[in-house]
């Protein structure tokens, strides 16, 4: 059986990242000083399936990825599963390799779920990411970083948190509970990749309406959990990529969100692909949805955030 570091180099090899010469082990981090907030929660151990994908999640943590030369930039990374799971392997790992072997430190974030017992329900993810930006800022120089270049990148209900919590940086999810928590959350941009949007008809049959605000819900409950309701000038910049061939979450999703930033002249890059399905992650060299890390680097190159 492969140990933890082994699984993750031979993830990385395979996707060309070279992750031996850009970053070691991932350093884990704790994300509250003790019990989160929410109230409730699962018992028991972390759940893991065949596909690498974990749930039953008690306590949420950052994984650093750490780059032998960091150029300032850092990303907060959540991966998808429709908030009834966190794709790790396939999605986040993967996507954190890139990003250190590019020279971005990469913080993978393993979050709470909001159906797994939380008094505080689907605000439990969204707490877990604020703290996650505001966390990394406060140890902005032990991590080599530039706390003014910090963004999220997110896939499928991954992509969703990011999107809130890009979207939503103002809200108060939870109390202040130490020094970290005096910095904001708003992060500086925003990959959302085939990014759940609308938890509104008729863009709701996906597991993360059903996870974050159930079978039947209100409208008003369905608006408050829609990121297109939250975007106004003053949003980080968002880069977005979706396929029109995606079974799971329509490109629907994406052109509602880039219909609300432009509306809201809140810069935004959208890059459709016509086929790809859905859960590509960082993408398999011979298909077009490959190309999307190095439009996303170049992305950042133009909003002046690589140098």
């Amino acid at each position: 059986m492969p140990d933890r570091r082994s699984l993750f180099l031979g993830l990385a090899a395979a996707l060309s990242v070279a992750p031996a010469r850009a970053v070691g082990a991932p350093e884990r981090i704790a994300l509250w000083p003790s019990t989160p907030p929410g109230g409730g929660g699962p018992t028991g151990p972390l759940r893991r399936d065949d596909s690498g994908a974990v749930s039953n999640i008690t306590t949420p943590i950052l994984e650093a990825f750490l780059p032998d030369k960091p150029t300032g930039v850092a990303v907060l990374v959540a991966g998808g599963g429709g908030y009834a799971r966190i794709g790790l392997v396939k999605e986040a790992y993967p996507a954190a390799y890139w990003l250190a072997a590019q020279g971005i430190t990469a913080f993978v974030l393993t979050y709470r779920l909001p159906r797994e017992g939380w008094n505080d329900g689907p605000v439990v993810a969204l707490q877990d990411a604020q703290r996650g930006v505001r966390l990394i800022r406060a140890q902005a120089d032990r991590f080599r970083i530039d706390p003014a270049r910090l963004g999220i990148m997110g896939f499928s209900a991954g992509g969703h948190l990011a999107g809130m919590a890009a979207s939503r940086s103002a809200f108060r999810s939870y109390a202040p509970v130490d020094a970290a928590d005096e910095g904001p959350a708003r992060p500086d941009f925003a990959s959302l990749i085939y990014p759940v949007v609308s938890v509104e008809a008729p863009n709701d049959r996906t597991t993360t309406r059903r996870s974050l605000v159930g079978e039947a819900p209100s409208q008003a409950d369905s608006t408050e959990w829609s990121v297109q309701t939250y975007v106004r000038t003053g949003c980080p910049p968002i880069f977005l990529v979706q396929t029109d061939d995606d079974p799971v979450i329509g490109p629907e999703h994406s052109r509602i969100l880039d219909a609300a930033c432009k509306a809201a002249q809140v810069p935004v890059e959208y890059h459709r692909f016509a086929v790809g399905g859905h859960g590509f992650g960082i993408g398999q060299s011979d298909t077009p949805v490959a190309l999307w890390p190095r439009l996303c680097r170049l992305w950042l190159s133009s909003i002046a955030l690589m140098r």
